[in-house]
């Protein structure tokens, strides 16, 4: 993992990449309001913020999603700062968290595993192609409810079996040089912005990343604070981060520019 002194870091700009997945309409899952805009919205930010990418990627299958992810993948050089955002349905299968693709109706227990994205796999991927820091903003907390029987079933077997009622995604934790951003704390759900624009944790997203000059965990503290006081105290964002350096900021912006 390559690291960079503060000094370093404002004297030489570095590469920025990031890869932005929106999902919402679901063959079988719930359709979800929000997380085609609320991807567009973040491309569109990360975009104005001198990232690189080629737009968002919306309600992609699971073959799709495995070729953006590894082509993302091999896009990636040492030294760079890599971002993922996914907007969409997640699940928690046999303690490890996946992303849903589009096409989930053809997901049962037995195939989960191969119909949906494993993250952990992913960012296991980035970390491999040793960026100066890897970045998951993962709003994806949300109930998901599969219209077919054997996986309902087999899903709340293994609840019962770790004696756990709860719903959404489990702590991850990544390599060093990691953050790893989920719209609520583990085993919650996050709320879609059923009368909003925006997803709520999104919404806070695409209000503070932007901010010039700042470090990640201050702008992730405050993301935190906006959708905690807005959902009074319901959906508290969970950061999970094994950061080594002491400043990394995703859009510096020289003193006088606007």
């Amino acid at each position: 993992m390559a690291t960079r002194s503060k000094v370093n870091v404002m004297s030489q700009p570095l590469r920025k990449l990031a890869l932005v997945i929106g999902i919402g309409d679901y063959e079988s899952g719930e359709k979800l309001n929000n997380t085609q805009k609320d991807a567009r919205d973040m491309s569109l930010k990360l975009d104005r913020m001198g990232f690189i990418s080629d737009g968002p990627k919306l309600d992609l299958t699971c073959k799709e999603m495995e070729t953006a992810l590894v082509n993302f993948k091999y896009s990636i050089r040492e030294g760079d700062i890599v971002l993922f955002y996914f907007a969409g349905h997640g699940a928690q299968w046999e303690d490890q968290n996946f992303l849903i693709p589009k096409d989930d109706d053809r997901m049962d227990a037995d195939e989960i595993k191969n119909r949906a994205i494993l993250i952990q796999k992913f960012l296991d991927d980035f970390n491999d192609r040793h960026p100066f820091v890897t970045i998951l903003l993962l709003d994806c907390c949300r109930v998901y409810h599969l219209r077919n029987p054997k996986l309902n079933v087999a899903l709340a077997r293994a609840k019962k079996i770790n004696n756990s009622q709860s719903t959404g995604l489990k702590q991850m934790d990544g390599k060093a040089g990691t953050l790893i951003a989920f719209a609520c704390a583990p085993g919650t759900i996050a709320q879609d912005g059923m009368n909003e624009q925006n997803g709520l944790f999104t919404k806070y997203l695409l209000e503070h990343i932007a901010t010039p000059n700042k470090d990640i965990r201050m702008i992730m503290a405050a993301v935190t604070r906006g959708v905690m006081t807005e959902s009074k105290l319901n959906q508290r964002p969970s950061v999970s981060l094994t950061l080594w350096d002491e400043y990394i900021c995703l859009f510096e912006q020289s003193a006088g520019k606007g």
